[in-house]
């Protein structure tokens, strides 16, 4: 029996919502950093019929995320020299990519990320591969939550409230504002139309580095910072920053399957990685040089609201992560409902696993109020395993390589010593900051 016959209820692949003459048959759910949608019918159709420039602008959208406002602080922790570690990133993120491709291209069955696991490893790899996807998720609309509450207590602050004897902040009730904004979209089982909402990963990077260029020029904030060459202690938070930002792997299956020329999806991967990457650069270059070593792990907290610009950019990453909550957390809800013994009323289980997950995230936001330590802890462990480790252990299993001395194994090996590296000292590191900082 093929892979694509077996996912059964365990299928938690991630595709991308695809406009104009694409069409896929059930659009529901979404990934990280980005616009995706989950689709558990493995006998879904996939139309190939997608042209090179929309596949470059869906892998953009999924690429471009919310990782974007945390640059400068990452470029601040490593140094200036830690910019060289974003492209080393990108290059092995990009190889990978690659992998993922040949992967697929050895075995027609391979549909969803899931089943690279499950090509090389059984069942247990695609499990494992399942709940490194669903955790990343989990966690990261978790930090919208985060980043919801920092920014509007940015924009309204000294907002609190004294409640029997007990005092909630302004991010806290906040959080839980933006929480009640999200509910009703939590609440949707079609979310078609949240999907393609949601597909504005690249405007709305665009949008906040012309605002942050505006606000040095124009607005006066000025570039005067010179900032700190090398900082050897904040190379593991910069590393699983910039790893945080490459967590798209799990769409290119989709993406693959969806191209009318599926020989030029090396030449996306190039592309969008490219520019994506320079995008990261520049956002980096431009917080650190008008804020120094005082940015915040979210540039937008640094930025005077008195000014238009600043508005802008707040407002913009305020309004993205409240279209992609309940895209991404998705797969976690229907992951949830699939183990729910008692099935009868769907639509009263839905609701109420979808409450439960957005009260759960909630919590831990408001307990975790650390957005720049989870964004790290993220980037080390889910997204370096997703983005790094998965696509070249697989591959070496699927293809045999590891039994063949040559540069092809060699290269594998040393991605997987990177990014096992980074994983252990990165998620380490970021453990300690958010025990110490709690």
């Amino acid at each position: 029996m093929s892979m694509a016959g077996e996912q059964g209820d365990s299928c938690s692949s991630i595709t991308i919502p695809l406009l104009g003459e694409e069409k896929v048959h059930q659009v529901n759910d979404s990934n990280i950093e980005a616009l995706v949608a989950k689709t558990c019918d493995s006998h879904t159709p996939y139309v190939g019929n997608t042209s090179f420039y929309k596949t470059c602008f869906h892998l953009i959208n999924a690429l471009s995320g919310v990782g974007i406002i945390s640059m400068p602080y990452a470029l601040a922790s490593g140094g200036w020299l830690s910019i060289s570690l974003l492209f080393v990133i990108a290059i092995a993120c990009c190889y990978t990519g690659m992998l993922v491709k040949r992967c697929m291209d050895m075995d027609p069955d391979i549909r969803t990320f899931p089943d690279i696991g499950q090509r090389a490893f059984g069942d247990k790899g695609r499990l494992i591969v399942s709940i490194a996807m669903n955790s990343e998720l989990y966690l990261v609309v978790t930090g919208f939550l985060i980043l919801e509450g920092d920014n509007l207590n940015k924009l309204v602050p000294n907002v609190q409230l004294d409640l029997a004897g007990s005092t909630i902040s302004g991010t806290t009730i906040f959080a839980m504002v933006a929480a009640l904004v999200i509910l009703p979209t939590v609440l949707l089982e079609d979310l078609s139309l949240l999907s393609y909402v949601s597909a504005s990963g690249a405007l709305a990077s665009s949008i906040f580095l012309l605002s942050l260029f505006w606000n040095g020029t124009i607005d006066g904030t000025g570039f005067h910072a010179k900032g700190t060459f090398f900082r050897l202690s904040g190379i593991p938070a910069a590393v699983s920053l910039y790893a945080f930002c490459y967590s798209a792997h799990p769409i290119l299956p989709t993406l693959y399957h969806s191209m009318r020329n599926k020989s030029q999806f090396s030449r996306v991967l190039f592309v969008c990685f490219s520019v994506c990457t320079l995008g990261y650069a520049a956002a980096g270059f431009l917080g650190y040089l008008m804020f120094g070593e005082e940015v915040d792990s979210q540039v937008t907290l640094n930025l005077p609201t008195g000014k238009f610009s600043s508005q802008v950019a707040i407002y913009t990453t305020l309004v993205n992560p409240i279209a992609k909550y309940a895209l991404m957390l998705s797969p976690v809800i229907n992951a949830v409902k699939n183990k729910v013994s008692c099935y009868n009323n769907k639509r009263l289980t839905h609701i109420l696993v979808s409450t439960l997950m957005l009260i759960s995230t909630l919590i831990v936001a408001v307990a975790i109020p650390l957005y720049g330590y989870l964004m790290s802890f993220i980037g080390a462990l889910l997204s370096v395993s997703a983005s790094i480790i998965v696509p070249s252990v697989c591959y070496l299993k699927i293809s045999e390589a590891y039994k063949r001395f040559g540069s092809e194994m060699i290269i594998n090996y040393s991605i997987i010593v990177m990014g096992v590296t980074i994983a252990v000292v990165g998620t380490y590191t970021s453990l300690l900051d958010i025990i110490h900082n709690l």
